[in-house]
């Protein structure tokens, strides 16, 4: 079995950040996206993985080639982004007939990895959602089966959003149904889904079991990467407790946080729910629910809800007043 995860988006929701790296690269709870989902394959015994990259896929490559030097890799190009249909038919030659696991590159979600891959039928995630019109839609029958998908549908049958994560057995049947969704006309954005391919596929009888993720974690926007952060640490501060950080010089932490090594933090309160990426200095700084890039410096600045990129230099407003009696001082 191999895992597929599209990785090619320019993630421009989350611009100024993607300018110069991937979304897919953006810091969460200690890691990246990217490397949430994978660690969560690594778990349930998943080695060999197809990348599709495109914009700035070479920082993609460097991660993996870094961070995860043994995993067994090939990366494909999507010069031109499609649509997830297409990014998925490109793949077709590095995973030829083999079971695959498609994990968007922006889903992370709270699953068993191991209980869906050990399924005797093609298996699709699927969240209860308020709107789904946002979204591929599975219309489902009593047994969880899927009997009909549609991409974003304007007068939704169902509320069952499928959340980006499939498990394929009838790999030839996949691209089969992608090279004949790629023949025909594409949206009116120019992309082929992978909802309708999928659909295919169960218009010929092919079993797809849609089974409910516990958590759908959003890493699009600013605000709900953000959520998602807090989220994420707040479940790792419950599951492994951390020994509180205690060689910051006259600093207050306020967990849940992750502080990456090599950071230096004086005369500062850092928490809650604050990220913070390897060798990054705060000075007398206050920053809770944020997440702070590698590399980055900030000296007098007090931030709330912000994301700081890699090598960002922060510096904030320093005041001497002499105040007498009665006297009521407005800073802004």
């Amino acid at each position: 079995m191999k895992a597929i995860i599209p990785v090619a988006g320019a993630g421009t929701k989350l611009r100024p950040l993607t300018y110069t790296q991937p979304k897919a690269l953006i810091p969460i709870a200690g890691k990246t996206i990217l490397g949430v989902i994978i660690d969560q394959l690594i778990d349930a015994g998943v080695n060999e993985y197809v990348f599709v990259i495109g914009y700035l896929g070479e920082k993609i490559q460097r991660y993996i080639d870094k961070t995860y030097p043994n995993l067994k890799c090939t990366f494909v190009n999507q010069n031109d982004r499609r649509g997830t249909a297409h990014a998925i038919c490109l793949t077709q030659a590095a995973v030829q007939n083999d079971e695959v696991m498609i994990v968007l590159g922006d889903t992370v979600c709270d699953y068993n990895v191991s209980e869906i891959i050990s399924s005797p039928v093609s298996q699709i995630g699927v969240k209860k959602v308020d709107d789904p019109r946002k979204f591929g839609v599975a219309e489902l029958n009593d047994n969880d089966m899927v009997v009909r998908m549609v991409e974003k549908p304007l007068i939704p049958k169902s509320n069952m959003a499928m959340v980006g994560i499939y498990y394929i057995k009838e790999t030839a049947a996949l691209f089969e149904a992608l090279n004949q969704i790629l023949a025909g006309p594409a949206d009116e954005n120019g992309e082929y889904h992978l909802t309708n391919a999928l659909q295919i596929m169960v218009q010929q009888g092919i079993n797809l079991h849609a089974f409910r993720v516990n958590n759908w974690f959003d890493c699009g926007k600013k605000e709900t990467l953000l959520s998602t952060n807090a989220i994420l640490l707040k479940q790792m501060e419950d599951s492994t407790p951390s020994p509180r950080p205690c060689n910051y010089d006259e600093t207050v932490i306020i967990p849940p946080v992750n502080i990456a090594e090599g950071c230096v933090i004086s005369h500062s309160i850092i928490g809650p729910n604050v990220s913070i990426g390897e060798h990054t200095k705060i000075e007398s700084s206050i920053v809770s629910d944020s997440i702070i890039g590698s590399y980055a410096e900030l000296q007098q600045v007090v931030l709330n809800s912000s994301i700081i990129g890699n090598d960002a230099y922060v510096r904030g407003l320093s005041q001497s007043l002499n105040i007498g009696d009665n006297t009521e001082i407005d800073l802004g």
